[in-house]
């Protein structure tokens, strides 16, 4: 069975912001017909960019999982948290589930995003055609886990409603939540810059 033809030998390009589908005029500027966007066969410096994004995304992370995101008070005791022990305090005071709703969104999901990507990012620059479908639905994953990002506020957000709850009587965000939302943001703008149509790109077709 013969493979199926390409974008690029159809003469065909489409448009990264909207999508749109048009023929490929081989003209250096050319602009999407719909949404008015540049036209690239492939997202310039792809790779470049989502190792800068990820790397810098990655040394942000360490400091945001280090310095304390939050102090809470409580009965004059005053306690500086950072997101693990933030995740331990809810779950001593007897809230498992958000203790594991902040501990997916804070720990398990920027991980598998430096996992994933990173993954992506080697196996494009080795130009490999090993398990290249599985390797477009692990884009995928991290394309819908982005849209999920936000979830991160947990951290903050769920910790400071336990005021109302009477565990704690002052909550107060600190330095570590910073660093967390840059980890968050360059985490984002690394999938995008990424182009997984670099995944395809390997003329062996052994799958």
């Amino acid at each position: 069975m013969s493979a199926l033809p390409r974008a690029h030998e159809l003469g065909l390009i489409s448009c990264h912001v909207c999508g749109q589908v048009c023929r490929d005029t081989q003209v250096e500027h050319a602009a999407c017909p719909r949404c008015g966007s540049a036209l690239h066969r492939r997202k310039p410096y792809s790779c470049a960019r989502t190792w800068a994004l990820l790397i810098a995304a990655f040394i942000f992370y360490i400091p945001a999982n280090v310095l304390p995101i939050m102090r809470t008070v409580s009965l004059g005791d005053v306690d500086d948290n950072t997101i693990l022990s933030g995740v331990i305090e809810l779950w001593v005071k007897g809230s498992p589930d958000l203790a594991v709703i902040v501990f997916t969104a804070s720990i398990l999901v920027p991980m598998t995003k430096f996992l994933v990507i990173g993954t992506l990012l080697l196996s494009a620059h080795r130009g490999t055609s090993w398990a290249r479908r599985q390797r477009a639905m692990l884009y995928r994953l991290v394309e819908f886990v982005g849209y999920w990002s936000m979830l991160d506020v947990f951290v903050v957000s769920l910790l400071t409603a336990l005021v109302q709850f009477g565990f704690f009587s002052q909550v107060e965000p600190l330095p570590g939540v910073v660093y967390f939302g840059l980890t968050v943001v360059l985490t984002m703008l690394a999938s995008m810059s990424f182009d997984p149509r670099l995944i395809w790109d390997c003329q062996d077709d052994d799958d």
